[in-house]
């Protein structure tokens, strides 16, 4: 048995950096990765690159039950924070769009960085370790097999049920309703959507074809980049939609965003099908356009049937089948009911000592190194009151 001040379960980016905060203040860490290797999301993330924050963080680019809940920590540990942590490292990064930003060469310098930070703080880090209970009595003791580790502060940080195949389990969730605490529904976020057999019919062979638009789900929308799939719909404004729509609803889709799509038509000398189909080509890529209009055919030429093009054109509403699951979300929401914890510390209200961050708790960032800057915040605000 071995004695510390604080256990992390999880050894992703915000067990990590809970991790470094800590033991930068004297406090005896020790973190449990139950995989092989530490930041196996981090690894993966951003096409290899980490997108690990985004300079235009705000609470607005989170979804919870609780909208308020993420402020605190988002406000006390900043973008600007972790990007004077990473120049400290002398890793090269760029923005990409809309304030992402990423390494310009490996994802490994995150997790080579957070490695060295950890060494630094004294935090011991164990992998391959196979948890088989966690208890309570003066202390929290958690078991290993045949070893235990015991400490007055336990800190959840095993993620979500997203990409399962790097070893997403539902542990964090079984752990909280153990102590009484209260659990959102988990359910996929910035995912593909997929078509009912009707649509996948007419636009699965459009597979490739990639059209900016705006995507709508519940109350909020997004202006990006929409893809086709040989199942459904993909992108980064279907996969931020994804985290707002809900089995049975509709997503709509403006595939002329702040355009007059039929303008071109009106001014023409003549009106056709190669006119109209001109027009649409020259917004959208030539196989979208031919399908719409297989699919919306004008009828007539008269204003009334232009118009009604028009609005279909800024007003497409698909109903999705669902969405490709867990295997392909890239962050779970819902999660620890963030009613059950303190804001300011992402303590346990009814079981001091015990805290939970990052992706187990029921905040979701939307698309663009926001859930990065979520692990990393929430991390830190734990880190710095223990």
């Amino acid at each position: 048995m071995s004695d510390f001040d604080v256990v992390i379960l999880g050894g992703g980016a915000a067990g990590l950096f809970c991790a470094i905060e800590a033991g930068k203040r004297g406090r005896r860490v020790v973190v449990l990765e139950r995989s092989d290797k530490i930041g196996k999301k981090i690894l993966i993330s951003g096409g290899g690159r980490c997108n690990f924050t985004n300079l235009y963080c705000q609470p607005k680019n989170f979804l919870s039950k609780n909208p308020h809940f993420a402020k605190s920590a988002l406000a006390r540990y900043t973008p600007a924070d972790f990007i004077a942590l990473v120049e400290k490292h002398r890793i090269a990064y760029h923005e990409k769009t809309l304030g992402q930003l990423f390494c310009d060469h490996s994802a490994t310098q995150i997790t080579t960085m957070l490695e060295s930070e950890c060494r630094a703080a004294g935090v011991k880090i164990v992998v391959n370790a196979n948890i088989g209970e966690v208890s309570r009595d003066s202390s929290f003791v958690v078991r290993c097999e045949d070893f235990e580790y015991r400490a007055p502060a336990l800190v959840v940080a095993t993620g979500g049920l997203s990409i399962p195949k790097i070893g997403a389990t539902r542990f964090g969730y079984d752990l909280a309703e153990q102590f009484g605490l209260k659990i959102i529904p988990p359910r996929p976020a910035l995912v593909p959507l997929v078509f009912h057999a009707f649509d996948r019919k007419r636009y699965s062979n459009l597979a490739g074809v990639s059209t900016e638009v705006i995507a709508t789900a519940g109350q909020e929308s997004f202006c990006e980049k929409m893809l086709f799939t040989h199942r459904g719909l993909s992108g980064p404004a279907i996969l931020q939609a994804s985290s707002y729509w809900h089995e049975g609803e509709a997503v709509q889709i403006d595939l002329a965003p702040y355009r007059h799509a039929t303008q071109p038509i009106h001014e023409a000398g003549t009106r056709s099908a190669s006119v109209a189909e001109k027009a649409l080509q020259s917004f959208l890529p030539k196989r979208l356009a031919e399908r719409w209009l297989e699919y919306h055919p004008l009828k007539s030429f008269t204003n009334a049937a232009l118009d009604i093009l028009e609005r279909e054109l800024h007003a497409w509403k698909i109903c999705p089948a669902g969405t490709e699951g867990f295997d392909k979300a890239e962050v779970t929401a819902g999660g620890v009911d963030t009613d059950e914890l303190s804001s300011k510390t992402m303590e346990s209200r009814k079981v001091p000592g015990l805290f939970f961050i990052g992706e187990v708790v029921d905040v979701t960032g939307h698309l663009g190194g926001f859930n990065f800057q979520w692990a990393w915040s929430s991390a830190s605000a734990v880190g710095r009151s223990l």
